[in-house]
């Protein structure tokens, strides 16, 4: 199964895989791959297969229009406190489940862009843990070694993406439960920004803070799924039309940590030092760290679980809890008893002095990009939490417990395999609507690392475009223009930015054009059976500098809408086919600058030998 959503965009294209393809290989490896305790249901082959075929016909009845979607076809995972139509809804608790008949908002966005739910995953019960222990259907094992904890709430979620079961995942997030089993397993998530992705569906832990939340193995497809889900829903009342940043976040750039007696590890020397290396490769990318007092951030943190903020949780299951609380794990009911301690007095002076921390702390986002802490500041395992429920608990939440109550959006991302081959993960953190710009950092510090994928040991992926800003243009260049060529400063005095170097898709050929100054190449659309990759860059710079720069580009070249390797379209140079009569195909080089190398190699050689 291709295990990126441009990998299995382009095999779909390519006619190597179809949605039926894809679900036949998750059958077949069903037997000794799911089941408890990552998997607490399942829908049915028939179901399943049926699903398939319906995609199968509209790919084939409209490819273009089918994999205009990068979802179509991709097989996703959801947590078991969200509704699936159809599957009973548990949140690991047997005794509560109910049947929903309509899908979670999320989840019915997804199905539409051409995913494929396969079925529901194992979690802490009703969403309150962070290590995937609390659970009757068993506690879910790390995707490294199975002796440690692979994180919680959302514990099944990730495990099925880190090992390779499926292309992404749905979990939630109130305190950490869409970040924790992301760092824990090697893999990404996503914690938007509250009320962008619509929680109607979902069974609640704290209304007022949760989050549906994204993994994924790579930056990329987790802006893919967001993009797919994300959109305001009138229907749930914590929804909210929150614009999203656009602006990136690039050299040179400054971001925060926790200062000197704030960064905690709990004695864990592997994860302080995968933290540190985790830096040099921040300030590798041009930015530099600035220490901040934590001390307003973990009181706020302290608040989720150590003030009134637990009795949202027993509101959510108020009539359940009162009276079967017998039925639940007894960490998670003795968590939720703790709300008979607080009274609506307390509830309203720590509304009152969260907000004060919240206006004590906007200043710090004029200082900074972002902020960057460890995903959790160690492991234990599973035995160890099974004897100390709530400290062991409380200690991974040490930096991810404050960042739904003050209204901030976090991307977990992978950071490194520490020598005892367990992985360590980052949090950028940024104010609400901070995502994008986040991924955008994200994805490159991921490529900095050079890990495999989750668990299941494939390579990372060249870069991939995120989602084009509003108020800019994306545009691919093939020759002169590209980085370190002749050309190359039209883009920069303009302000551009390189997004990223990817090929097209193998639909193209490209031409060395006699006459020109300096040298330009000329690309043009060819058949399928003769096309090619060919190597560009992908720009990004605003509308009026766009409409500048295209006004100066001379005939035989033009602009026009070239499709990427990862299904992406985006304007780039063309060439008109009558140029290229006479002129060298060059496509085999796979790209101008190859070509340029080649051609400036012979020349060298014809020059020593002409001695």
């Amino acid at each position: 199964m291709a295990v990126t959503l441009s990998e299995l965009n382009q095999e779909q294209r390519r006619g190597a895989t179809r949605p039926s393809t894809s679900v036949a290989r998750f059958l077949a490896q069903s037997k000794h791959l799911l089941g408890a305790p990552v998997w607490i249901s399942r829908v049915s082959d028939h179901d399943l297969r049926a699903r398939a075929s319906a995609l199968d016909a509209r790919l084939a009845a409209d490819p273009a229009r089918a994999l205009a979607s990068p979802l179509f076809g991709a097989l996703f995972a959801v947590k078991d406190n969200i509704d699936v139509a159809g599957m009973p809804t548990t949140a690991a608790c047997a005794a509560f489940a109910y049947t929903p008949s309509e899908s979670a908002t999320a989840v019915c966005k997804l199905e539409a862009a051409g995913a494929i739910v396969v079925g529901k995953t194992n979690l802490d019960q009703f969403a309150t843990g962070l290590v995937g222990t609390r659970s009757p259907y068993g506690a879910v094992p790390n995707a490294f070694d199975p002796e440690f904890i692979s994180g919680g709430s959302s514990s099944g979620s990730a495990v099925a993406v880190a090992t390779g079961q499926v292309h992404f995942a749905l979990g939630t997030d109130t305190a950490g439960s869409g970040r924790v089993p992301a760092g824990l397993n090697n893999i990404v998530g996503l914690k938007p920004s509250r009320g962008v992705i619509s929680a109607r569906g979902v069974v609640p832990a704290c209304r007022s803070l949760d989050c549906v939340s994204i993994f994924a193995l790579t930056v990329a497809d987790v802006v893919r799924v967001f993009d797919a889900a994300r959109g305001f829903d009138s229907a749930d009342p914590y929804a909210r039309a929150l614009s999203l940043v656009r602006a990136r976040i690039t050299a040179p750039f400054r971001f925060g940590v926790p200062g000197p007696g704030h960064l905690e590890f709990f004695g864990d020397g592997a994860a302080a030092a995968a933290f540190c290396g985790a830096i040099e490769r921040l300030r590798d990318l041009g930015g530099e760290p600035v220490a901040l007092d934590f001390t307003a951030w973990q009181e706020a943190a302290a608040l989720l679980y150590e003030g009134p903020w637990v009795a949202e949780r027993h509101a959510a299951i108020r009539d359940y809890f009162d009276t079967q609380a017998a039925t639940l794990d007894p960490t998670v009911a003795a968590i939720i008893a703790e709300a008979s301690r607080y009274s609506a007095t307390d509830a309203f002076v720590a509304q009152a002095r969260l907000a004060a921390l919240r206006q004590q702390l906007e200043p710090a986002w004029r200082e900074i990009d972002a902020l960057v802490v460890p995903t959790t500041p160690t492991n234990y395992r599973i035995a160890d939490v099974e004897q100390e429920p709530i400290e062991l608990n409380r200690r991974l939440g040490t930096y991810t417990n404050f960042v739904n109550l003050l209204d901030l959006a976090a991307l977990a991302v992978p950071a490194a395999l520490r020598g005892d081959g367990l992985p360590f993960g980052i949090t950028l953190i940024g104010p609400a609507g901070s995502d994008l710009a986040l991924a955008d950092l994200g994805q490159r510090f991921h490529h900095t690392t050079g890990l495999p994928l989750g668990a299941i040991g494939e390579p990372m992926p060249s870069l991939s475009p995120l989602t084009a800003r509003a108020d800019v243009a994306r545009l691919a260049v093939v020759g002169a223009h590209l980085s370190g060529m002749p050309l190359n400063h039209q883009l920069c005095e303009r302000g551009a930015q390189l997004v990223c170097r990817i090929r097209t898709a193998p639909r193209y050929r490209l031409f060395a054009l006699p006459g020109t100054v300096p040298p330009k190449p000329g690309l043009i659309r060819a058949d399928d059976d003769v096309g090619h990759r060919i190597e560009v860059e992908v720009w990004e710079l605003n509308y009026a500098a766009f409409g500048s720069f295209v006004t100066a580009i001379p005939s035989p070249l033009g602009i026009g809408t070239i499709e990427l390797e990862d299904g992406s379209s985006v304007q780039g140079f063309v060439c008109e086919p009558a140029a290229t009569v006479g002129a060298r195909d060059i496509s085999d080089f796979g790209g101008w600058r190859a070509y340029v190398c080649e051609r400036q190699s012979h020349t060298t050689q014809l020059a020593r030998s002409s001695r």
